[in-house]
């Protein structure tokens, strides 16, 4: 695969030497000591004014000073605001002698410039004009947050205070959606019908006469016991009218708007290459999502080709499971045989917490290095599932204030097959997003944007190749749980045809569906809510095995280099430790691990 840029790969290369030529070696240490101390003032400075700008962000990393605030992150003033920002740090960073820097110093340099850069020049595209769709939304986003189980804690008075402040920066966010909405109708950024008319129930749930009704109304049934009476009348007070008067009426705006106004004018196809400038707004979304410079063509043959090879494997396990028939017949038995379904929601949950424990004293033999921060497994709330995926993961805070969690999703158990968990969990939680983003949550020698932020090539990457694990874990003992796996990891080689295919070959949702049924197992509800999924999202689906398929390149070489003295344990904490990165550097700096094992 190509790398993002020759100067990444030379930046990720390079370690600056000390030589100075004629300068003292004191001298020259002095140098290299105030360039370190200079970058590292830098990077706090910026992290700290961007958490000002990203407050629920501030949040999510366990910092509550700014929860009484919602941004409107869509709104002109902010939009310049961040991009002022990039723009200032990036001139600031250019005024640091790059070659004083060496090592952890040099990476962080290199992608700092990167981040700016890469944002900047996302500004020409106006992803603010279509703010909302049925699978990323401020609305749903919103109730979690104030759900009293979400991001937002509900801990103290204040807590509660605090989210009635966010409850007005909210009304504000809605009626700022509206705006942008009508300005990308006149200018034709208007997102797919098919995806606004899921979205739309989700905001209609909302709507409810009695304020008790509400999801938002959760934190005053559970307020804790040191709570004298009178904050409890006030509170319970407060909220009722903030969600009678300001939530559900903001709701209830957004609502009529689409029914009445944008559902008419959303349109009817389902591709990039329909909005204006499209075919460059997704070109540059392929490259900021997997950190390469691969283009959308060589990144769909690169699917076709993953699709073939994992048939090869799946008829393996035919073989091995003594199943006579065709591949296809083989997808439909799986989806179809009742030994491979839960009869009840509980049953899938209760099974995915049974799991935790287990995987967890099986990854002591691929794994050295552990995260300290907590982890269990939480069912997708039934507002949300009916269009979430089948799991998500969402990170805890470094201080222990709350775990990590596996948001499994059990809406229409009948559909999502036994078969089909291993690898999900591995991904998700153990050895996946778990291990790796509260790893990097947890390294204190990183600066704070490395250690709170990450490229979804290498996070998305990291989590299909931990289910490329469950074999030498132990996991995948039964063949049908190994035939999951690869159907996973098929899923994700779909997912390059179909992306591409949708934004920028012309498929209609259609032909994902007819593509998606042809070449794996897969029920029609997931296959419904996936092509949708790459509809809402364009490119997001691309970084898993772009990822995965370098890690496991780097992977490969180092075995191949290092031979006897290759130790898997040794290799995963190296690549780790140093938190996510463009997978140009990730291989570069492997590469140095190497060298310096020979």
């Amino acid at each position: 695969m190509r790398t993002l840029s020759a100067t990444v790969l030379v930046g990720a290369l390079f370690i600056a030497s000390c030589g100075g030529g004629e300068q003292p070696e004191e001298q020259q240490h002095a140098g290299a000591e105030a360039a370190s101390t200079a970058l590292a003032a830098l990077f706090e400075e910026y992290f700290e004014r961007g958490l000002q700008l990203n407050p629920v962000f501030a949040t999510s990393i366990g910092d509550y000073r700014y929860n009484d605030r919602l941004a409107n992150s869509i709104g002109a003033d902010h939009i310049a605001a961040t991009s002022a920002l990039d723009r200032e740090f990036l001139a600031r960073l250019s005024e640091l002698d790059r070659d004083q820097l060496s090592g952890q110093d040099l990476l962080s340099y290199d992608m700092f410039k990167l981040n700016r850069e890469r944002s900047l020049e996302g500004d020409r595209f106006p992803g603010h004009l279509q703010p909302m769709n049925q699978f990323r939304s401020m609305t749903s986003f919103f109730v979690q947050l104030g759900s009293g189980s979400g991001l937002h804690p509900f801990k103290t008075v204040k807590d509660y205070e605090d989210f009635l402040s966010r409850a007005d920066d909210f009304v504000t966010y809605v009626d700022q959606a509206i705006t942008n909405m009508k300005q990308g109708m006149q200018q034709g950024v208007v997102q797919p019908r098919v995806l606004m008319q899921k979205l739309l129930p989700q905001i209609e749930s909302q709507i409810v006469e009695d304020a008790s009704d509400s999801g938002f109304f959760s934190p005053t049934e559970n307020m804790p016991a040191a709570f004298s009476e009178e904050d409890r009348l006030r509170l319970t007070a407060a909220y009722t009218n903030a969600i009678e008067t300001k939530i559900v009426p903001a709701y209830a705006r957004l609502s009529k708007f689409l029914g009445d106004e944008y559902l008419g004018a959303a349109r009817e196809t389902v591709g990039m290459q329909a909005l204006p400038d499209g075919e460059q707004w997704y070109a540059y979304l392929v490259r900021r999502m997997t950190t390469t410079d691969l283009t959308p063509d060589e990144i769909h043959e690169i699917g076709l080709d993953e699709v073939e090879r994992i048939h090869g494997e799946m008829r393996g396990v035919m073989r091995a499971v003594g199943f006579e028939g065709s591949l296809q017949e083989f997808f439909e038995f799986v989806y179809a045989d009742p030994q491979f379904f839960y009869d009840e929601p509980e049953q899938l949950i209760q099974a995915y917490r049974d799991m935790s424990d287990h995987i967890s004293e099986l990854s002591k033999k691929l794994f050295s290095s552990f995260p300290i921060t907590a982890f269990e497994v939480r069912r997708v709330e039934p507002f949300r599932e009916r269009s979430a995926s089948k799991g998500s993961y969402q990170r805890g805070t470094p201080d222990g204030s709350r775990p990590g969690i596996f948001y499994a999703n059990a809406y229409d158990v009948g559909v999502r097959p036994k078969w089909d968990m291993q690898s999900l969990f591995l991904h998700e939680a153990i050895p996946g997003h778990h291990f790796q983003i509260s790893l990097q949550q947890e390294a204190g020698g990183l600066p704070r944007f490395r250690r709170f932020g990450g490229y979804s090539a290498y996070t998305e990457g990291w989590g299909l190749y931990a289910e490329s694990l469950g074999k030498e874990l132990g996991v995948y003992r039964d063949p049908y749980n190994y035939f999951g796996s690869l159907n996973a990891e098929l899923w994700r080689s779909i997912r390059l045809v179909v992306d591409t295919g949708l934004h920028a070959k012309g498929w209609s949702r259609q032909d994902v569906l007819d593509f998606m049924h042809a070449n794996s197992a897969v029920s029609e509800t997931r296959a419904v809510a996936e092509a949708e999924r790459f509809m809402a999202i364009p490119a997001q689906a691309l970084a898993y095995k772009v990822g995965q398929l370098t890690m496991r390149k780097i992977r490969n070489a180092a075995e191949t280099r290092l031979a006897e003295k290759f130790d898997v344990r040794d290799f995963h904490t190296e690549v780790l430790k140093d938190g996510s990165m463009p997978l140009s550097m990730l291989e570069a700096k492997i590469d140095r691990w190497v060298e310096s094992q020979l």
